[in-house]
């Protein structure tokens, strides 16, 4: 699977501010000539210095050092009919520092390697049930596919410059403990110390990868949204300005736990009537009586696609669930648009009438646009990857350094 070459947007993550000196300047001015190829490559050196405003000669230092490093490459004269002496373009390498990512899913396990070009070069996935599981034999499980994968890349000259782990629940500030995953029955899990040693590691909620996913892969995705991503549980990510909004601990975003019938069924987390017990897969499967299986998603839309009315009639309440708990977050936060993800971005169909009605009739402003993310359930998984290879291209020298 491949995707798209990385927008030329500023980093969505808290990046690391680089102190105002010549060392800092420099690693910032590596950064730009990443950014600009990554995005607009294949480059000449004239090029990027006309982009990011610098001297050829001083561009020319810096590509040298990134060609050096195996984060650039040269494939060769520029095309013929160009005025003056030709250039060769530049593009980000093929080779060399790779990004992983993993997610942890209530009943699988998935890993991937993606390049510094956006390309998907190795993937492992397993069907696994994980609710009720400790983390030690879950997270060894994800450790066999990591090395599977990362053996894998090895192999096609890349090797890992990071591991980001997407998960379905709270992550602490220190990005490496669940706090709290109520779909898994994890709390206080240190993922760091069960994960493979030697790599950087970063944990986070699914949700917000799968937001940083399509703000960087997405076509023409605004600058401010509200993603909604769902499997048997369901959160949101919101993104201001380009920036995720992680809140005042780093748990923004809890939609799933959001009461639409105060007085409801007891959900997971402790509370009644939460959207997850109206609109997550396996609330769906209960409201249509059909048995849970390998692809949940899959069993609802073939029978909605044959016409099921119980089913139809499940999505639909879905959908209006869905519809109250993303009033109230409309209503306060005004995002340009709600894009809908994850698992649920396959039920699209059958929930967006609903959905979008309940919107309608409730949001005090015009109704909010709700679209469909085309990465669908791929969403956490890519943003994960690709959120160690924005990384890279936000400070290349560490990774070079760390090569």
């Amino acid at each position: 699977m491949s995707t798209p070459p990385h927008k030329a947007r500023p980093p969505a993550g808290p990046g690391r501010a680089l102190p105002d000196t010549q060392q800092g300047m420099r690693r910032r001015n590596l950064s730009r000539v990443m950014h600009t190829v990554s995005a607009e490559g294949p480059l000449s050196r004239a090029a990027v210095a006309s982009r990011i405003g610098l001297t050829r000669a001083a561009v020319s230092t810096l590509v040298d050092e990134l060609i050096r490093s195996g984060l650039l490459e040269e494939l060769g004269p520029e095309r013929p009919g160009r005025v003056g002496r030709p250039g060769f373009a530049l593009a980000v390498s093929g080779r060399g520092p790779a990004g992983i990512g993993a997610e942890v899913g209530v009943d699988h396990l998935a890993v991937c390697a993606v390049d510094l070009r956006g390309r998907v070069r190795s993937r492992a996935v397993r069907h696994v049930p994980n609710r009720g599981r400790s983390p030690e034999p879950v997270l060894g499980e994800l450790t066999g596919l990591v090395e599977r994968v990362v053996a894998e890349a090895e192999g096609e000259g890349l090797w890992p410059a990071g591991l980001a782990v997407a998960v379905p629940g709270l992550v602490a500030r220190d990005a490496r403990t669940v706090v709290r995953a109520p779909n898994l029955g994890w709390h206080d899990a240190d993922l760091g110390g069960l994960l493979p040693a030697g790599l950087p590691l970063t944990v986070a909620n699914e949700a917000n990868f799968g937001a940083l996913a399509e703000l960087w892969l997405g076509e023409d995705t605004p600058r401010d949204f509200l993603h909604v991503s769902a499997e048997v549980g369901i959160g949101a990510a919101v993104v201001v300005d380009g920036r995720l909004l992680h809140g005042n601990r780093g748990f923004a975003g809890e939609l799933g736990h959001v009461p639409v019938r105060p007085e409801g069924p007891q959900c997971a987390c402790g509370g009644r009537g939460c959207l997850e017990q109206y609109a997550g897969e396996d609330a769906v499967l209960r409201a249509a009586g059909l048995e849970p299986g390998e692809d949940r998603v899959g069993l609802l839309a073939g029978r909605a696609e044959q016409g099921d009315a119980e089913v139809r009639d499940a999505l639909h309440e879905a959908g209006t669930a869905l519809g109250i708990a993303l009033t109230g977050a409309v209503n306060l936060l005004d995002p340009e648009s709600v894009v809908l993800g994850g698992a649920l971005s396959g039920l699209a169909p059958w929930l967006l009438p609903s959905l979008r009605s309940e919107l309608a009739r409730r949001t005090a402003g015009p109704p909010c646009p709700v679209s469909v993310s085309p990465l669908g359930p791929e969403g956490p998984l890519l943003g994960a990857a690709h959120s160690v290879v924005r990384g890279v291209l936000d400070d290349p020298a560490a990774v070079a350094e760390r090569a």
